[in-house]
């Protein structure tokens, strides 16, 4: 509940590692009530669609919203993704790809696949996190094993969501608020504060440019303390 804490505070965070046996990199994702099971599995080879001769490997994503995970249930997508899947997996690969460097990790491919198990608000930037952690732990087993000659990633990122709501910027949205907000946001930084991803959309009424500084400076304090807890 948003009584128990401040405007620019996040709800519970935590991150359970190991958490499946096979996956290379595999994290529990706890936002409050969302929790995202998020997995990194590595193989050989590129995609086709990339030319033989690229130096340098792939990295990509998949997510599902799992048909329990909220109140009523969803159908399971096993032929045709919906466009909010889509959406959502496309962001998640380019903002782990902003933190690695391609060339470092050649004729490799990494998935991170992203399984929803309950939703409560925030699902893609849980997602994100998650898929950062199992990344880097999945690249701490192949530079152990020989696998990666360097680490190839550039440095952490973290996720968060924020909005408007009666006027007030408010962090880490659950259900109940992301669906009275006026302004919509999902922020991705790098630890360092660089901007990989800054998705703000007005609900209803146009919103002001101090507002905006305001959405992004709780984020970016948020996503710093998102990312000490890895």
């Amino acid at each position: 509940m948003r009584e128990t804490r401040k405007n620019d505070e996040t709800r519970f965070v935590k991150f359970t590692k190991n958490y499946t046996k096979h996956a290379m990199g595999s994290v529990l994702v706890e936002f409050g009530d969302t929790k995202v099971i998020v997995t990194a599995s590595v193989e050989t080879g590129k995609p086709k669609w990339m030319a033989k001769d690229e130096n340098r490997g792939w990295l990509t994503a998949e997510y599902s919203l799992l048909p329990s995970a909220t109140n009523t249930r969803c159908q399971r997508e096993r032929t045709k993704i919906s466009g909010r899947t889509q959406e959502i997996q496309r962001l998640i690969g380019r903002s782990l790809r902003a933190c690695v460097d391609l060339t470092k990790m050649p004729d490799l491919t990494i998935t991170i696949d992203a399984d929803v198990i309950q939703a409560d608000g925030g699902t893609r930037t849980a997602s994100i996190c998650g898929g950062f952690v199992a990344l880097s732990d999945a690249v701490q087993k192949l530079l152990k094993d020989g696998i990666l000659a360097e680490n190839p990633i550039i440095e952490p990122i973290g996720a968060v969501s924020a909005g408007i709501i009666d006027g007030e910027v408010r962090l880490d949205l659950d259900y109940e608020e992301d669906s009275h907000a006026q302004v919509d946001s999902n922020i991705v930084l790098t630890e360092s504060g660089k901007i990989v991803e800054f998705q703000t959309t007005a609900e209803g009424e146009a919103y002001e440019y101090e507002q905006m500084l305001e959405i992004f400076n709780v984020a970016k304090k948020g996503i710093k303390e998102i990312i000490a807890k890895y």
